[in-house]
This record gives structure tokens, C-alpha cells and sequence, in this order.
């Protein structure tokens, strides 16, 4: 098999022996002379996108040839536990192999993207210089490979996810993600989700080829998608170029955009505890369906684990003071407020979580946030207990049902794998 590597199969899917196979080869062109590798996985929300599979395999095999670190991709998340690393990679691997990411002190930056280009890029809306920068570690002489390991799925920031974004913002600083993620913002979500190039895309993929290129960095893609109503692997790409990025694209567009041939009244969007603790990540739930959901429709957020707003204390408690307001209330808020024009992310995420009073949001926590606090940003309340009563989930299959009182039902388990929209609304 030559290099890069673009493996797919959405007959028969990719077994996990076919996936060593395709890791072998790898080895085979890419690391078989490596002395000191960087693997750069995912965290746990991206538990499903066999990324803690490949990253434990490419450990196993070459650990008697060379020094292997790992520094998860968080971008703004938290480091992660020892309990979700052994969830993920297994409990083989050393702990203190496990190197975090601290978004804003642990980078360095290398150059940046010119206000001339961000005024392009934004449509004349945007005059800022964005930073490129990485993690310091990365820049360290001493790897003879660096491993991007990552799932392509459709995104609400940047259009899809991984590639140079896994470098970029999964191991970059608070200036490229502020903007990054602001760029995004206000460009139009729905211009962006589910496409291969956009305005985000362009920047991070222009900040990587000019400055990053020189670095031994090799990206392993992977693209899941349903098959026989399971999560299965169907792609895996392996390449540092462009082309490689654009073909998992393709395949994941085909496998994960759900088009659909009318709106949604009422969907119930299922957050998997371990992954989904915050609304910063649980609001993928409003960023996935939201070009499927009709006016004056209902999205229920089915949240268990939720236990704050934010991942990052200091963007928790800007949630918190602002809210999920309107686009044009939080747009003149960041003219207004220094505190969140210093936090640009922040004010994206609010911006992304908003529905301009098109449809409501009810968020269903445990009781680890309250009914005070769930309303004080500006969704409606009820308890995960009261509404799974209402709505048993455990009888209701992924997409349309139809409940006993004759209610249509749109149903997601993981608003991660995937972007749902009404045909119309996907191809305005």
C-alpha cells in the first residue's frame, strides 16, 4: 500500500485487524526509524473515533525502538483523568507519559495571519491578525515524528473537524482559538458546518503549510459512520498533505450529514455522561441539529453529566454573567464589554448556542446544576429524571419516531457523530 495511506471500506467496514494492518504499513514507511515520537490523540469526547485504539497500537509497537510522549489535543478542555485515560488507551501505558496541554502558557508563537487576510477571509467584518502558535513541546528539535491522530466528522467551528485544527487549536494558544473560533462566529454557523474549506478552515490550513510545514508531523484520519444501526469505522486515512485531509472529508460527508426531507418539531438529543459535562461540549446537541429544527420547534438535551457551563473556569463563569442571548446581543456585548472582547472564544460559543429565538432549548441536567442556574442562561429547565419519564429513551431508535400518543420524535444518541439539516436549509 503506497503513501498516504487512504484506506476505505463501507461494505464490509474496517476491522480492528484490518485497522493494525493499515497502522503496520504506516509504521512500515513512516516510523520504522524513529527514535522519539509525539503522539497527539484526542481527548475522551472523542472517545468513539478509534483514536485511543490506534494511539495504544503505534505505543505497543514501537516502544522497544524509541521514546514515545503523548499530548492529548484539548484544545480549551481539561487535562484528562486517569480514569478516562485508562477508558481510552488502556491501563498499559504509563501515566507519566500523558503530558497535558494548558492552552493559555504552554505555547509559543511562530508567526500569524495578517488583518488583511482575516478582512478577507470574514467578508470585510474582521481586522485582526490571528497568532499561529503550538504547544512549545512540538518544537522541540528532538522528534524525529509527530503523530496527529483524529476523526473527521462535520463541525461547527471550522466546517470539519481535524487536520491542521488538531495542531492548531488542539494544541495551540488562547489568541488562535479566540479568533479562530470568533472568525467562525461571525461568518455564520450555517455557512460552515459540514463543509471542507471555509473561512476557519483556510486560515488554520494557511498558518500550517507556512509555518508548520518544516515539522515531521503525520496525520492518521479516521471517519466513522452507522452501519447495521452501529458505529463503525469506514475510513482511515493516513498523509500530510491537503489531499488527504480533502478525501476523508468526502467519506465523511457521505457517512455523517443527515439530511432530512422536512424540519424537526420536537428532537430529544441523548449526551453521553462521560463525555459530555459541560454545555461548552453538550451544546454540540443545538450546533448539530439546528439546521434541522423547525421554527417554534422544541430541542430537548437530555444531559446526565452536566455539572457546568464552561471547561475553563474563566469561560464557565463568562457563560454565567452573559448568556446564551442573541447573536446581536452578544456581538454588542463584545463592543461593550473588555472582559469578553478578551475572550473571543467565549463570545463564539455563546453565539453558537444562541437559537435567536427561533426554536426553544430545554436542558435536562442531574442535579448537579439547578433549575436557577440552567434558566440564568437563558434555555428552559427540567430534571434528566422527570423528562427520560416522559420520554423513555431506551425504547426509541436513532432518527423519526412515533410515540403511543401518536408524537413524532426525532431522536440523536450522539450529536457528535454527526450534523443533521433539512435538505433546503444544508444547500442554501
Amino acid at each position: 500500500m503506497t503513501y498516504p495511506i487512504h484506506k476505505v471500506d463501507t461494505q464490509n467496514t474496517i476491522s480492528d485487524d484490518d485497522l493494525t494492518q493499515i497502522i503496520d504499513n504506516f509504521i512500515q514507511q513512516k516510523a520504522r526509524h524513529a527514535k522519539r515520537i509525539l503522539i497527539l490523540p484526542p481527548d475522551i469526547t472523542r472517545f468513539y473515533s478509534k483514536a485511543g485504539f490506534i494511539s495504544t497500537y503505534l505505543y505497543e509497537q514501537l516502544k522497544d525502538q524509541a521514546e514515545i510522549y503523548f499530548l492529548p489535543a484539548l484544545g480549551t478542555h481539561e487535562p484528562m483523568s486517569d480514569k478516562e485515560i485508562d477508558g481510552m488507551f488502556g491501563t498499559d501505558i504509563p501515566k507519566e507519559l500523558f503530558l497535558p496541554h494548558f492552552w493559555r502558557t504552554d505555547v509559543k508563537k511562530i508567526g500569524e495571519i495578517s488583518p488583511q487576510r482575516i478582512g478577507e477571509l470574514s467578508e470585510g467584518k474582521l481586522d485582526y491578525s490571528m497568532d499561529v502558535a503550538v504547544n512549545k513541546l512540538l518544537l522541540d528539535e528532538k522528534w524525529d515524528l509527530i503523530i496527529s491522530v483524529g476523526q473527521i466528522v462535520p463541525h461547527e467551528v471550522i466546517g470539519m473537524a481535524n487536520y491542521s485544527k488538531n495542531i492548531l487549536v488542539g494544541v495551540g494558544g488562547s489568541d488562535t482559538i479566540h479568533k479562530s473560533h470568533f472568525l467562525g462566529a461571525v461568518y455564520g454557523m450555517e455557512r460552515i458546518m459540514g463543509r471542507t474549506y471555509t473561512p476557519v478552515r483556510r486560515a488554520l490550513n494557511e498558518g500550517f503549510n507556512t509555518y508548520l510545514r518544516d515539522l515531521p508531523i503525520e496525520f492518521i484520519l479516521t471517519v466513522l459512520g452507522s452501519k447495521d444501526e452501529k458505529l463503525a469505522l469506514q475510513g482511515v486515512y493516513c498523509g500530510n498533505d491537503d489531499e488527504t485531509y480533502e478525501e476523508a472529508c468526502k467519506l465523511s460527508q457521505q457517512l455523517n450529514l443527515n439530511l432530512l426531507d422536512k424540519p424537526i418539531k420536537k428532537a430529544i438529543v441523548f449526551l453521553e455522561p462521560a463525555e459530555f459535562k459541560t454545555t461548552w461540549l453538550g451544546n454540540k446537541a443545538i450546533y448539530r441539529t439546528r439546521m434541522a429544527m423547525a421554527d417554534e420547534g422544541e430541542l430537548i438535551v437530555l444531559a446526565p453529566g452536566l455539572h457546568r457551563f464552561g471547561e475553563d473556569i474563566e469561560i464557565d463563569q463568562l457563560i454565567r454573567k452573559f448568556g446564551y442571548k442573541t447573536t446581536d446581543e452578544t456581538l454588542a456585548a463584545v463592543k461593550t464589554n473588555p472582559e469578553l472582547e478578551k475572550n473571543l472564544s467565549a463570545a463564539a460559543h455563546l453565539i453558537h448556542g444562541t437559537t435567536n429565538n427561533r426554536f426553544q432549548v430545554t436542558y435536562c441536567p442531574g442535579n448537579a446544576v439547578s433549575q436557577e442556574e440552567v434558566e440564568s442562561v437563558n434555555y428552559q429547565y427540567c430534571h434528566y429524571e422527570e423528562m427520560i419519564k416522559r420520554y423513555p429513551i431506551e425504547n426509541m431508535q436513532d432518527g423519526w419516531n412515533t410515540l403511543d400518543d401518536g408524537e413524532e420524535i426525532f431522536y440523536v444518541s450522539n450529536p457528535a457523530l454527526g450534523l443533521w439539516a433539512t435538505k433546503q436549509n444544508f444547500n442554501k
